[in-house]
């Protein structure tokens, strides 16, 4: 029941903390507890960096020009 709870959130969630995890080289389910901590620790204030963060994430491909090749300059 738990797991399919946690894969269910993680379907779901932005991608912010797996993105971050393959940057630093931790693992996401670290980085999930990092940015929970940090929103309980500053009473939320840590969720709109986050959201943010989600954003960019998002519309990050409508600004990079999509090429397959290095010839379809």
């Amino acid at each position: 029941m738990i797991h399919s709870i946690i894969h269910f959130f993680e379907k779901i969630a932005f991608g912010v903390c797996e993105w971050w995890g393959r940057k630093l080289g931790i693992e996401p389910a670290k980085m999930r507890l990092y940015f929970i901590y940090c929103a309980c620790a500053t009473l939320g204030s840590f969720l709109l960096p986050y959201l943010m963060m989600a954003m960019v994430l998002k519309i990050r491909n409508y600004f990079r020009p999509k090429r397959k090749s290095v010839w379809d300059l």
